[in-house]
């Protein structure tokens, strides 16, 4: 059988649509309502275009009373999207406001559900310096040491691995152009540094900002430390963890 390519292009290859599936990237339910906001269009334009994309495969909906919302159907999605903003020129950036947040974008946010930007590959890398990961292929395997210190972080990998979820992937990072780590492993112990307050959300889309605790166990506990400027220094002063 032949993958229909096409298909799926055209889906992803409108604006309005493009623009919805990339709002539900951070793996987050979203009402069709405020994904027609997002892609500023009327909410019955959003409708069918979100009706197109159910049924191509693309996104899952659910009903909750009156309110139906939409995520992406499967992280292969989440992936597939991924690697096209990697290949993708980037947008002009038009205002102060589009640049903060692009900046705070970059730095650290969601892809799907694991930790990408800045903060995410780096993250990465730096469990592959201390040999906690291995690169193999396409995949990341998990040594020894590395066993011992996830089950010690709260993270328990052969729980994982009796999973049906692919384990421990390398994601092409579209603002970093190196790899995250994605799968269970990079899932859980995005779930983790949430759990723990290390890093948390910025609401209204799927940026995320590392707090004043998170960035001291970072230092702590893995010698990681990131320059802060513009809009990501304002998220760190304004935090209270």
């Amino acid at each position: 059988m032949t993958p229909n390519v096409v298909e799926i292009a055209s889906l992803i290859g409108d604006a309005s649509r493009a623009e919805m599936l990339m709002r539900l990237l951070g793996g987050k339910s979203m009402p069709a309502s405020e994904l027609a906001r997002a892609a500023g269009i009327t909410p019955q334009t959003a409708s069918s275009h979100l009706a197109k994309m159910v049924e191509g495969g693309l996104l899952l909906q659910e009903s909750h009373g009156r309110h139906r919302y939409y995520r992406l159907a499967n992280q292969e999605v989440g992936h597939a999207l991924e690697a096209l903003c990697a290949i993708s020129p980037s947008k002009p950036v038009r205002s102060l406001r589009e640049s903060d947040q692009t900046k705070t974008l970059h730095f650290a946010r969601t892809c799907y559900d694991h930790l990408a930007g800045e903060v995410g590959v780096a993250l990465t890398e730096r469990m592959v310096e201390l040999g906690f990961l291995l690169e193999n292929h396409r995949d990341f395997t998990v040594s020894s040491e590395g066993e011992t210190w996830f089950q010690s972080f709260g993270v328990d990998t052969e729980q994982l691995r009796s999973g049906r979820r692919h384990f421990a992937r390398q994601c092409l990072d579209w603002s970093e152009r190196r790899h995250h780590i994605a799968g269970a492993l990079g899932a859980a112990m995005a779930h983790r540094l949430f759990e723990l307050l290390w890093i948390k959300r910025v609401p209204g889309g799927r940026a995320v900002s590392v707090t004043r605790k998170g960035f001291e166990a970072f230092k702590r506990e893995l010698g990681l430390e990131w320059e802060l400027a513009g809009s990501v220094q304002n998220i760190f002063k304004n935090d209270r963890m």
